[in-house]
């Protein structure tokens, strides 16, 4: 018989696990992480709720489609997104969580500001739509490390039993930073003329932009990198591994975890950016809603999503996440079509029923932060999420607006974005069922969580 401790004593008696971090420094961790949520999540309400001014704005009087070109605009920044994963996340994982964080946030925050400087067509031509597409490529550069960077951070930091809990507030910053964005363009449209909106009012929401940067910038530069990666760079050389045998690992150790995160992303983010980004322009276009009424609907279904997401995560501590992501998939996959049918048929309808879309999908988004960063080991997690969302995102998440819209004018059939998520649940439904249940696993050393041997400690060799 070995004499060798099992597993659960040497996770008892581990001497070099980092303590848990102190209620303040958790506190700093969450709001360093969940701000660059907020600022790239302003800018997507900005400019879902104020596409078809910037359509006016930025594209010919005359051009048929503008607002198809403006919804390519959103779409066209999520290619970038997988460039930007490729680039920030390997560096995350070899220099630091902060210092890459640091630099997307800029560089996002400053993207975001400069649209709010571009001159309008009839100023400058054709260059206006030119620089738009420009900057919105710069933004899905940066967002392909941003949001792999902030989730991981927040995992690193949060305490396993409380990871759920924690994570939730990651996305509590992404709808406080779209429904920011989507009031303040409400307040404009409801303060200023239609010509001020074209002339000037659409700006502000994007100028904004430059100083919320500026706070996340701040407040992520006053956080030590997180404990798990100070442990892992204590016990290994992080400089050694070569980007290309990064890769090589992922895409081949590592590939049915990319899969399976695949999955579960495109579902999420078709739900995502159907439900949340796509949603204003679907009420005023299809459904004849007014300018005002297609904003108010989703700041109010997103209000409601906010108050339960802590307590979502929170119970998914106590149940796990598995369970609460097959029962939203399969909700959805049921119940989207007849929700849409109701939404229908007008202003009341339509928020009933956008309400409980919201709500059904709330067990996904809640638990993004704490089921993403624990499939991958500590040396490959920045990589892995931010290659493995990004790519998904850049294929079925970001294009689902301008897909929605183009299928609706293509068919007719305004019960597009109800089947198009359907579609997408019943993808995701595959990754869910067959993803390993990390509840409070560990999410330190280099073995997938959940299934290897307890993390190496500090001074350990390096198994990656």
């Amino acid at each position: 018989m070995s004499d060798r401790p099992s597993h659960a004593e040497r996770a008892r008696h581990e001497p070099d696990a980092p303590p848990e971090a102190d209620r303040s420094t958790l506190r700093r961790a969450i709001g360093a992480s969940a701000i660059g949520n907020a600022v790239e999540w302003f800018d997507y309400g900005v400019f879902a709720y104020g596409a078809v001014i910037i359509s006016q704005v930025l594209f010919p009087e005359e051009a048929t489609g503008a607002l198809i070109f403006t919804l390519l605009a959103f779409a066209v920044s999520f290619i970038m997104r997988p460039i930007g994963g490729m680039v920030w996340g390997p560096l995350g994982d070899k220099i630091g969580r902060k210092k890459v964080l640091a630099a997307t946030i800029m560089l996002m925050a400053a993207a975001t500001f400069c649209i709010g400087l571009i001159p309008s067509y009839a100023a400058i031509g054709i260059a206006a739509p030119v620089l738009l597409y420009l900057l919105r490529m710069v933004q899905g550069f940066s967002t392909g490390g941003e949001y792999g960077g902030a989730a991981t951070f927040m995992a690193e930091y949060a305490p396993d039993r409380k990871r759920g809990f924690y994570g939730s507030f990651l996305e509590f910053g992404t709808l406080a930073g779209f429904n920011g964005g989507a009031l303040l363009m409400l307040t404009l449209t409801w303060n200023l003329s239609t010509a001020q909106m074209l002339d000037w009012g659409w700006r502000i929401p994007f100028l904004i932009a430059g100083p919320l940067g500026l706070i996340g910038l701040y407040l992520r530069s006053k956080m030590e990198d997180t404990p798990v990666f100070r442990e892992l760079e204590a016990g290994t050389d992080t400089t050694d591994e070569r980007v290309l045998d990064k890769f090589k690992d992922l895409f081949t150790t590592y590939l049915p975890i990319m899969l399976r995160l695949g999955a579960l992303v495109i579902a999420l983010n078709v739900i995502n950016y159907t439900l949340l980004s796509y949603m204003p322009t679907y009420l005023q276009t299809t459904i004849d809603l007014t300018d005002s009424h297609a904003l108010i609907i989703p700041i109010v279904g997103q209000f409601a999503m906010m108050a339960v997401l802590p307590f979502v995560g929170a119970l998914s501590d106590r149940v796990g996440r598995k369970p609460l992501w097959i029962g939203s998939l399969v909700a959805f996959i049921v119940l989207a079509v007849p929700l849409y049918h109701f939404m229908a048929q007008g202003f009341t309808q339509a928020m009933i029923a956008f309400t409980i879309l919201g709500l059904l999908y709330t067990p996904q988004l809640a638990t993004i932060s704490a089921t993403f960063p624990a499939m991958f080991p500590a040396h490959v997690r920045y990589a892995g999420l931010a290659m493995g969302y990004n790519i998904a995102t850049s294929l079925f998440g970001g294009t689902a607006p301008l897909v929605n819209e183009s299928l609706i004018d293509a068919t007719g059939n305004t019960l597009i974005p109800a089947w198009y998520m359907v579609g997408a649940c019943v993808v995701g439904l595959v990754g869910a069922v067959t993803m390993i249940e990390t509840k409070g696993v560990s999410v330190r050393g280099t073995d997938i969580p959940g299934t290897g041997p307890i993390p190496v400690a500090a001074g350990q060799e390096h198994r990656g």
